[in-house]
């Protein structure tokens, strides 16, 4: 049983009741819109790098972060202002040049004191969710902020403009292939207990998508097509697994979008999903690999 109510606005779901897509509807116009504005504002801060670029990610990141928060809290009590202070912390000491390891000790600091806030509350009413509220507020920080904070590093590589903007129109390719192929003819669920609308089909043209805007992007910018190809095949892969991992948790917190700030796509979190896991996978890959 859950704790606490959906978050406030919050679309409720049934489970077996969630209605498939349409192409034209009433929120195609929003939907156009938004992603638009967002498309615009995501690369102006690429292009431009350094604070604009830190400044769009950090917004983005938080938002997300006390989304996941607010859907985390349907089912147990969370720090939520710890989580959000430790998160902001972490982004600013990447974008200024800190150590990666002065990141990593911030959430350690984040561990210790939600531990002590639990400590007070078991002695003041007797009662304490010391395993819940570190899981699931540091779990906030690894999933969300991490790859944020990856994004705001990248950003300083010697290639890393190039990178970002692969890895963006990639997984938004792929989103608008399977989107329009899934609606028009997706017949074959791809898991349909926690995503009832994907189907095979739909996934299938998104690997495609995002695999052709991978193979044409090296064309503008005059480069290798390869390493931005093979992107390109990463990002139709596990950017919809991403999709699917974040509607697991709508899902047990019985919601259609994790928020309503972004008209016609739910909230910050519905709309950069995605991006959490291709970002993390680039960015190891060419931390480690390359």
């Amino acid at each position: 049983m859950a704790l606490h109510k959906p978050p406030s606005g919050a679309r409720i779901i049934k489970e077996g009741k969630e209605g498939g897509e349409k192409l034209f509807g009433a929120d195609i116009a929003k939907r156009t819109a938004s992603s638009a504005l967002i498309v615009v504002l995501v690369v102006a801060g690429i292009i431009l790098g350094d604070y604009a670029w830190d400044a769009v990610a950090s917004v983005i990141a938080l938002g997300s972060l006390w989304e996941l928060y607010q859907l985390m809290y349907t089912k147990y009590r969370l720090s939520r202002g710890w989580g959000m202070v430790g998160g902001a912390l972490m982004l600013l000491t990447v974008s200024v040049g800190f150590s990666f390891a002065v990141t990593l000790s911030i959430m350690t600091m984040v561990a210790i004191v939600v531990l002590f806030t639990e400590v007070i509350r078991r002695q003041a009413t007797g009662h304490s969710y010391a395993l819940w509220n570190m899981g699931g507020t540091l779990s906030g920080l690894v999933y969300v902020v991490l790859p944020w904070s990856f994004m705001i590093l990248l950003r300083s590589h010697p290639h890393g403009q190039l990178y970002l903007l692969t890895i963006f129109f990639c997984t938004w390719s792929c989103d608008v292939g399977a989107y329009l192929v899934g609606v028009l003819f997706g017949d074959s669920p791809l898991c349909d207990r926690v995503s009832p609308s994907k189907s095979w089909e739909g996934f299938f043209a998104g690997f495609a998508a995002s695999v052709a805007c991978g193979s044409v992007l090296p064309v503008l910018f005059d480069m290798a097509p390869l390493p931005l190809a093979l992107l390109g095949a990463l990002c139709g892969v596990a950017g919809q697994l991403g999709d699917l991992a974040e509607s697991v948790m709508k899902r047990e917190a019985r919601v259609k979008d994790s928020g309503r700030l972004i008209p016609g796509h739910g909230g910050f979190l519905d709309r950069f999903d995605s991006i959490l896991i291709n970002a993390t996978l680039t960015f190891f890959i060419i931390e480690v690999i390359v």
